[in-house]
């Protein structure tokens, strides 16, 4: 165990965050804290960092971890490179390496007498540089960027250009170079396309160290944890296995929970009614036992209303006229933003009914896509028809047309006037808002808020056209639920960009792919997607062999024996490059041997001469292995 978490207890004021949380992190575990938004997921780890207090409980880290948060790792240096920034996050390592480097430069010029002393400083530096992976670091560091969405031409890029999306991927970049024993991850697949995301899953399921994760990616959860802890009702309850796991038996445990309480409530209302008979007679008797009958049910451990069973858990959208059965047609769409080419000969064809799922990697062009077909965006070339009856509404965040001064409950109350409070309540808490939430004014929203206010706007606009980007943002898992029930039910039709694949997989009929500047079609959904892409690069593959094999067998037996004797050429290279490799290194053996050895410690001038002899042979050995790493990668 790494880290233990026992009766955690935390309140602002008499708002009571969390009142019992425990659990324990083991070595090399995977788990993930869920729950609604404002449950406490981000306080329990803010609490775990010290960055804020508890009222009651206790945080046990084991001795020697280290402890890795996100938000601790915000760059400070705007003018640092997106390369270097990643890079210092190993500071303890450039530190090392520049010492080595100067010891290196310092060894010829070290006085007889105290050359042993410093050989031996030096060795034991490098010896620990390399255990805690100063020859790997650089090449680690390099991967990770890649990974997470940047690509080369980035390398370099002052943090001062960067968007706050970019900021956040490089310091989750710097958190995972860091290599802490354990890591704590609040929302790391925000601002990360679906790509980034996939190969983050693969970073962390091989991780060796231990990782908490907050998140609302169920698609992200599933892959990577082992545990899910669970956090309901400012109380915690620990569920092994995957996400997928807990959702079931979450299921389970909330169809008993749910029997329990409606039994109780038959009970409860039972006994109201003995009680009320009891009364009705007007005996001393029958009202004693009418008081009996009181302070029991007044003992009764009360259970908590289900949340299933509150009406503000369930939304329905319904077209106001229903639509024809072609409801979007475009041909030949393109789009460029000065030498950013995004797109070409783009066609769409949208049928009643249908939920399409736009999927693609950051700045391909998807959110521009759907701005074309909603006319806020000038396509180059293409048309863009939508079909009879159709009242198309959209969903963008960057374009949310709220009213600043009104109130969410008046906003939703003035355009909608035949909605009874009761009604507008629920759609807000829908979307999250609820008592006191619904008088807040649209201008002190956050960015989060405002979009949860748009996309609760859009479900009643009776639109039979809906057209979405990213709508699940800022959604934590339960509202995300209520979002898919409300599509899956919705009778008209969506076309959605999302990096959500739960989200997608369930909610999607087709997918569109937007890669390589053209729109792939998927009739499926995410799963069925992932299956073709499988099949696809299979076939590519089983082909490029087959190429290959064609290529070679079409070659004559000139260009055969020509290719033969290059190939022959690179190999005796390389075994030249490796002899010399090794004859040096046995050379610094014996050298080393020498250093060592008690007979030859006292005779300052000799261990200057293997001094100057080690340097002189490191140095030699530097750009051959430099060579030997450039005729490898022909081979």
């Amino acid at each position: 165990m790494i880290l233990s978490c026992n009766h955690i207890e935390k309140a602002y004021g008499v708002d009571v965050i969390l009142k019992d949380v425990s659990f324990f992190i083991n070595e090399q575990e995977k788990a993930a804290i869920v729950g609604m938004n404002g449950a406490g997921k981000s306080t329990v780890l803010k609490i775990i960092m010290g960055e804020i207090s508890m009222d009651a409980g206790e945080v046990t880290v084991g001795k020697d971890v280290t402890v890795g948060y996100l938000a601790q790792h915000e760059d400070k240096d705007l003018n640092d490179t997106i390369h270097g920034a990643v890079l210092h996050a190993r500071e303890d390592l450039l530190e090392m390496e520049g010492r080595l480097r100067k010891m290196e430069q310092q060894m010829q010029d070290i006085p007889h007498e105290r050359l042993e002393a410093f050989m031996e400083d030096y060795h034991q530096l490098q010896k620990e540089f390399e255990e805690k992976g100063g020859f790997t670091f650089r090449g680690e560091a390099t991967a990770v960027i890649r990974g997470l969405g940047f690509t080369d031409d980035e390398f370099e890029k002052p943090l001062s250009q960067l968007s706050g999306g970019q900021k956040t991927r490089v310091g989750l970049a710097r958190l995972l170079v860091s290599k802490p024993d354990i890591l704590l991850l609040d929302e790391p697949t925000n601002h990360l396309d679906i790509a980034s995301i996939e190969w983050l899953e693969g970073y962390l399921k091989g991780y060796k160290g231990a990782v908490l994760i907050v998140s609302h990616d169920r698609y992200f959860l599933d892959r990577i944890v082992t545990k899910v802890i669970e956090i309901e009702n400012k109380v915690s309850k620990v569920y092994k296995g995957t996400y997928s796991d807990y959702s079931r038996k979450k299921e389970e445990a909330r169809a008993v929970y749910i029997k329990h309480y409606l039994e109780q409530q038959a009970e409860i209302k039972h006994q109201e009614n003995v009680i009320k008979t009891f009364r009705s007679f007007k005996t001393e008797a029958a009202i004693i036992k009418a008081k009996s009958r009181e302070k029991q049910l007044e003992k009764m451990e009360k259970l908590d209303k289900p949340v299933e069973l509150r009406q503000d858990m369930h939304l329905r959208l319904e077209p106001g006229i229903e639509s024809g059965k072609d409801v979007l047609y475009a041909e030949d769409l393109s789009k460029s933003f000065g030498e950013k080419h995004l797109f070409s000969h783009v066609d769409l064809d949208i049928k009643k009914g249908e939920r399409v799922a736009i999927i693609g990697a950051n700045g391909t062009g998807k959110t521009t896509l759907l701005k074309i077909l909603n006319g806020l965006l000038a396509a180059e070339t293409g048309t863009v028809k939508f079909g009879t009856k159709v009242n198309p509404g959209y969903y963008d965040q960057e374009q949310q047309l709220l009213s600043e001064d009104k109130t969410l409950f008046d906003e939703i109350g003035d355009e909608y006037a035949d909605m009874t409070n009761t009604r507008i309540r629920t759609v807000l808490g829908a979307f999250l808002f609820t008592e006191d939430d619904v008088f807040k004014r649209i201008k002190d929203l956050s960015g989060g808020e405002r979009g949860r206010m748009s996309l609760a706007k859009l479900m009643l606009s009776k639109a039979n056209f809906l057209l979405l980007d990213e709508p699940t943002n800022h959604l934590d898992i339960v509202s995300k639920e209520i979002l898919e029930s409300a599509l899956n039910d919705y009778t008209g039709t969506v076309l959605f960009v999302s990096h959500d694949r739960y989200f997608i997989n369930r909610t999607a009929t087709r997918i569109l792919e937007l890669r390589d500047q053209k729109l792939y079609n998927y009739l499926g959904n995410y799963d069925y997607y992932l299956e073709k892409v499988a099949e696809r690069q299979q076939t590519q593959a089983e082909q490029e062999k087959a190429d290959n094999s064609v290529s070679e067998g079409q070659l004559d037996w000139q260009e055969q024996k020509k290719q033969a004797a290059a190939k022959r050429k690179l190999q005796n290279a390389i075994s030249k490059v490796e002899e010399e490799i090794g004859r040096l290194e046995d050379e610094l053996s014996v050298i080393e041997e020498k250093q060592a050895d008690p007979a030859i410690a006292t005779n300052s001038a000799k261990l200057n001469e293997l001094a100057t002899k080690h340097f002189d042979i490191s140095q030699k050995l530097e750009p051959l292995y430099n060579e030997w790493d450039e005729l490898t990668n022909q081979v």
